[in-house]
């Protein structure tokens, strides 16, 4: 939390429907003092058209340093920039001028599903002996889904990672608990269940997934299921404590099929066995049926849609991004049993199209989406586009290309930085990493 302030931020870009462009990791200048503050100020073109990058993450972070596989000489350097649809994986040098980044390796589909028989790579994260990734199915678009590993030095694709999976099929995030020997990990659906948007028949009939697992870390064994109740579907975003004395973390729900609500579960550890408790739920909010789509014009009402969540580095805040009703949330975790609401701004939104303070007459479509905090807890950046199929279906008339960034205050509270507000009219802009990490980087095996 005491490391320099970031000066750049690396953002995931994918090129919207209809357009012939290659994705690209864009990098924006995010140091005020700067002449392009907020501003793209570098960009890298994957070579191959189709990839839609999504998470992705670094080569190594504070896990290296564990003492039962340590690799003191990594540099958090590379950037591993998985496409979810080919399957593909880029290797992207941020040195030596950040602004400049090269792709320096590519691993190519054909490969991914002959060594690990998965695809649609999804989440990125170093671990204390090599880089995991986890994709949501099979080649032929089914499950399961699980992780694979890479090597942290070469790059090659070392195979499966688990050993005995259990009844887990389906897998979208994963973190775990270093000091406790423990990898937890969350469901969404298959490929095919989510690739062309949502699909109401499954959703209405509670075929997403609603379960969390437990895995034993190092001998990669399922040890337990942990279910939400069929009612609760999606269970996507996980941030654990970072702090590594304490066995807890919190993941998100997108919707309930019972009131359209979305909620925010703790998964804890007590007496050696992991219990899940609900502990925010966030209502759906009443809406004119002619300002909804399709999909969501019979039940006159916007579902918050919570698809992503942040933790700021000391586990004091909790950070909601509500991607339906364009609210964006802070609370308070000190005491992660009862989170206090302390902070709450809005823009965009299914049905309001709030507008931001630097352009108040603007409409805007979209919601807060990915969100990332600097490792200081005082800067907040999020973007506003979710998954391709995703956004055409709740924004059929077009999501748009943004990114913001709050102030946060010591005590609670957030405010827009006026002087901040990114658009792009070439790509739309997903997930953030931070010029020398940032809240969701790092393990820690120390306190």
């Amino acid at each position: 939390m005491q490391a320099p302030r970031e000066k750049h931020m690396f953002v995931a870009a994918l090129n919207p429907p209809g357009s012939k462009l290659n994705d690209a990791l864009l990098v924006v200048d995010v140091d005020p003092e700067s002449p392009t503050y907020a501003q793209r100020v570098g960009e890298v073109k994957m070579p191959e058209f189709g990839d839609e990058l999504h998470h992705f993450g670094w080569n190594a972070c504070s896990s290296a340093l564990c003492p039962y596989a340590p690799h003191p000489h990594v540099e958090r350097r590379y950037l591993v920039v998985p496409g979810i649809r080919s399957s593909r994986i880029h290797i992207i040098d941020t040195k030596p001028d950040p602004r400049k980044p090269q792709i320096v390796r590519v691993i190519e589909p054909e490969e991914v599903f002959a060594r690990t028989n998965y695809s649609r790579l999804h989440t990125i994260h170093c671990g204390p002996e090599g880089i995991y990734v986890s994709a949501l199915g099979a080649p032929n678009g089914d499950g399961p889904g699980g992780i694979f590993m890479l090597d942290c030095e070469t790059f090659d694709i070392l195979g499966q990672w688990e050993m005995d999976r259990g009844p887990q099929f389906f897998q979208y995030d994963f973190w775990w608990h270093l000091g406790f020997d423990a990898l937890l990990t969350s469901e969404w659906g298959t490929p095919n269940m989510i690739e062309n948007g949502v699909q109401p028949e499954l959703l209405l009939g509670s075929k997403y997934g609603h379960q969390m697992h437990v895995w034993d870390l190092r001998r990669r064994r399922h040890v337990q299921a942990l279910d939400l109740g069929k009612e609760q579907q999606m269970v996507l975003e996980m941030r654990p404590a970072h702090d590594p004395r304490k066995a807890y973390g919190f993941v998100s729900v997108v919707v309930s099929v019972k009131d359209l609500s979305a909620s925010i579960w703790l998964w804890h550890r007590g007496n050696g066995a992991w219990e899940i408790k609900k502990v925010i739920e966030i209502p759906a909010e009443p809406a004119d049926p002619d300002k909804l789509p399709e999909l969501l014009k019979g039940f006159k009402a916007v579902p918050p849609l919570v698809t992503d969540i942040n933790l700021s580095l000391d586990d004091k805040f909790l950070y909601v991004s509500c991607f339906g009703t364009g609210e964006f949330l802070q609370y308070d975790v000190s005491d992660p049993f009862n989170p206090k609401k302390t902070g709450s701004v809005r823009i965009g939104g299914i049905a309001n199209r709030t507008a931001h303070p630097r352009k108040p007459d603007q409409p805007l479509a979209g919601g807060p989406q990915m969100v990332e905090v600097s490792r200081d807890g005082k800067r907040i950046y999020f973007t506003n586009s979710l998954y391709a199929a995703w956004d055409e279906q709740f924004y059929p008339d077009g999501v748009g290309s943004w990114m913001v960034k709050l102030d946060a205050g010591r005590n609670g509270g957030m405010a827009f930085d006026e002087n901040f507000f990114v658009e792009s009219n070439d790509y739309r802009v997903h997930q953030i990493r931070l010029e020398g990490g940032d809240s969701s980087s790092d393990s820690f095996c120390f306190p």
